[in-house]
């Protein structure tokens, strides 16, 4: 009897990379299909901003988790990795390979991990009371548990949906992680450019975004009667654009400026983030980088 677990790929990097196009590529190459792992990318409607692929680009291969949430609407790393695990289910019936391509590092390892989630329903009323409060007041609110938790994770220590839910938790004597189980054999591939090549890649990709209407989006967004503190959660270009068109950020040079420092900062972070995971094989981009990742991808499937 055969009780290897079953066989998924994830292909994961910074912003610009370039992992979008690779994992077409290699779910192509592999008849797969791809799972999006990006939590702005769940949203209708903003296409530009958080480098959704086109519709022509979808058609290569079957995507999922695009345009599956309206804005505003809460969606989180449980959310993910339950549909995910669903839709792996599909994807394995269908004789296919699940690949999971994204960048948000806490959805791909919800699955590639195999995270335990609280079971508990949310507790409605006190989110309503936290939603009012500001960032710096929910950490204030944070217990001793709590602030060591997030010492290890700073830039969740700023995300006013991740502080929410900590006090959540904490409110019904809930630890903040369970023990990890996990349901698949997965191979991680990395995407990502020297220092100086990925900041380029950012530069050009954002000036390329801007002359396609992404700042329109978010204006059309708020014309329409949408919440500016959603696209504040958001962060990145929302945040950004909504500053510049709020006149925070009164001139284009200083928005483009700003922001493709705080793209580049989120970078960072996000290589910070995927190192720490000795099971990614980081591809070498300055190479043949396609027939390394179709070779590990063969090697893998075949053992």
């Amino acid at each position: 009897m055969n009780n290897e677990l079953p066989k998924i790929i994830a292909v994961v990097g910074t912003n610009a990379s370039g992992k979008s196009a690779i994992g077409i590529e290699l779910a192509k190459t592999f008849n797969g299909e791809i799972i999006s792992a990006d939590s702005r990318q769940v949203y209708k409607g903003f296409d530009l901003c958080c480098g959704k692929v086109t519709p022509e680009e979808a058609r290569i291969v079957p995507h999922h988790l695009l345009d599956i949430r309206d804005i505003g609407e809460d969606f989180s790393a449980f959310d993910f990795q339950q549909m995910t695990y669903s839709l792996i289910s599909q994807i394995l019936q269908r004789g296919k390979i699940p690949f999971i391509v994204g960048g948000t590092g806490e959805y791909v390892r919800s699955v590639v991990d195999g995270f335990t989630f609280s079971e508990r329903p949310p507790d409605l009323p006190l989110r309503g009371k936290l939603e009012k409060l500001s960032v710096e007041e929910l950490q204030a609110m944070l217990t001793p548990e709590a602030k060591a938790f997030f010492a290890s994770r700073p830039s969740e220590f700023k995300n006013k949906r991740r502080l929410e839910r900590a006090i959540e938790k904490a409110a019904h004597g809930e630890p903040l992680s369970y023990e990890n189980v996990a349901k698949y054999k997965v191979l991680q591939l990395g995407v990502t450019w020297p220092k100086e090549i990925l900041y380029k890649r950012i530069d050009e990709r954002l000036e390329s975004r801007i002359s396609q209407g992404m700042i329109y989006e978010v204006k059309e967004y708020l014309d329409n009667g949408g919440n500016p503190e959603f696209l504040d959660d958001l962060g990145l270009e929302y945040r950004y654009i909504l500053w510049h068109l709020t006149g925070k950020l009164q001139s284009i040079d200083d928005f483009k400026l700003k922001m493709a420092r705080a793209i580049k900062r989120f970078a960072k972070k996000q290589m910070t983030w995927f190192k720490k995971d000795n099971t990614v094989l980081w591809i070498d981009m300055n190479s043949d980088y396609l027939a390394q990742a179709k070779a590990l991808i063969t090697e893998f499937l075949a053992h």
